[in-house]
């Protein structure tokens, strides 16, 4: 069997259940050690005690086939719990090659019915959580680039969502937290690439329990067939991604499942409109702008069964 990521680790956040566990098995299974964080709440709301438990069952199941992991129980949202993951990872392994940010939470409420405290909490353990931990493992790239005199190997793998790109109305915190993410990304790449480090954005789509109501309605497959909704399908890209083969993808996003990948454009100027004079006047938008959109459908947004392709069963 094939393991390009041998002699490399790899820390992945919220990998007790669902994607993130698919992450860290496939990460093993290519041949990287792994941290298994999760913070272990029950809830997929943030709520519940701190357990343990997920993250070092997966850890683990990881060590019974034959592959390295710790567990780490810590809230990636924490900056000094952040400090030490990367921590742990560093003084397990010797360094760092591989972070796959995947942790978070959901708060969902239609805009007009959201709290403070809901916006608050996504945004804090969805964008701040990818910040912290990207921040403490650059800064360890950093320096060992600059002892070593030579680019060093480094790998981000952030996590993104379709409600960022196709929109979700009861979602606004995550679908905001989720944009973040990718601003989050293209910059980081920018920064770390001299240093030897890529870093990318993935739209996964899979059956978890943090999905559980937005595909409630997509019949499961029987019989041995795997779900296309299965995080399988995602964690392969994960591991491709994390491994040399990628080395020139960097900046990008990606959404990914059921045996497909899509590169995503940056957005494009869809149309371009020039005052006549020194500046706009509101007489010359109106007869500019909107002439463009009268043709256009009076509701521009698209169903979630359009925009994910999706028939349900």
């Amino acid at each position: 069997m094939s393991q390009p990521l041998a002699g490399l680790s790899a820390i992945v956040t919220g990998a007790g259940r669902g994607l993130g566990r698919a992450e860290a098995l496939e990460l093993a299974r290519l041949g990287a050690s792994v941290v298994v964080n999760d913070f272990g709440q029950p809830g997929r709301d943030g709520s519940g005690e701190a357990d343990a438990t997920p993250a070092e069952q997966v850890a683990a199941e990881i060590r019974e086939a034959g592959g390295q992991a710790v567990a780490h129980l810590g809230d990636v949202a924490d900056y000094e719990q952040a400090r030490g993951l990367v921590q742990l990872a560093i003084d397990t392994y010797g360094k760092l090659d591989i972070l796959v940010n995947n942790a978070g939470i959901l708060r969902d409420r239609m805009i007009f019915s959201m709290s403070e405290a809901e916006w608050d909490t996504v945004i804090h353990v969805h964008l701040k959580g990818h910040f912290n931990t990207t921040h403490f493992a650059s800064v360890h790239w950093r320096e060992r680039s600059k002892a070593a005199g030579a680019p060093v190997y480094g790998r981000v793998i952030n996590t993104s969502s379709e409600a960022f790109l196709a929109g979700s109305a009861g979602q606004p915190n995550y679908a905001a937290a989720k944009g973040g993410i990718v601003g989050l990304t293209t910059s980081t790449a920018l920064a770390l690439g001299k240093y030897g480090v890529t870093a990318n954005a993935i739209c996964p789509r899979a059956r978890t329990r943090m999905t559980e109501d937005v595909f409630a309605g997509f019949q499961e497959p029987s019989g041995d067939q795997l779900d296309p909704l299965a995080p399988e399908h995602v964690s392969p890209l994960v591991g491709y991604l994390a491994a040399p083969a990628a080395a020139k993808v960097n900046g990008q996003l990606l959404v990914v499942h059921g045996g497909m990948v899509a590169v995503v454009e940056r957005p494009k100027v869809a149309a371009k409109f020039d005052t006549a004079k020194d500046a706009f006047t509101f007489d010359e938008l109106d007869e500019l702008i909107t002439p463009y959109y009268e043709d256009k459908p009076p509701n521009q947004t698209f169903a979630a069964s359009e925009v994910l392709g999706l028939k349900h069963g």
